[in-house]
């Protein structure tokens, strides 16, 4: 069952790059008490996540702060390692949170994965974008399709914000 507006995020642990080598941060520690906007991608270094879902984020994260948002988070169903690469190459290291689900745990609990083994991916995570209150979902914006950054785009978040 995929998560909806109104529900509390499940509990879950990513791994993140930092300065200091990886971390685990948990769902506890990015969401509690705060207003974040966290996006998901179905890969690190894709396409379309590259050269549109990111960059718009990345772009507008200083006006997506300046409306209240505490954090910006991107999630995939990659490695840290990956992950920590994709932050260096795009610029965003130390801007957002690249967090990694490595093992699909929490893209499967909010029921937002998506089998992309036809195009020799696997398991993934559907491309979305959230607005999470003190760890409740008050916006989901879930792409039709994957390779589509329209209604999770930054743009589109900012007119929510």
């Amino acid at each position: 069952m995929t998560i909806a507006i109104g529900d509390k995020l499940p509990a879950a642990t990513f791994k993140e790059k930092t300065g200091d080598g990886p971390v685990e941060i948990t769902t506890d520690q990015l969401f509690a008490g705060k207003r974040v906007v966290l996006f998901a991608v179905p890969g690190a270094f894709t396409p379309t996540c590259s050269l549109n879902h990111l960059p718009g984020y990345l772009e507008n994260r200083d006006t997506i702060l300046a409306k209240g948002v505490d954090d910006i988070a991107v999630l995939a169903v990659n490695d840290w390692h990956v992950m920590g690469a994709w932050a260096q190459s795009s610029g965003g290291f130390g801007k957002i949170h690249f967090l990694a689900d490595w093992d699909a745990g929490f893209t499967k609990a909010v029921g937002l994965e998506a089998d992309l083994s036809a195009g020799g991916l696997g398991l993934r995570s559907k491309r979305y974008s959230m607005l999470v209150e003190d760890g409740v979902v008050k916006a989901l914006n879930v792409e039709e399709s994957p390779g589509q950054a329209t209604v999770s785009g930054a743009a589109a978040m900012l007119e929510l914000l």
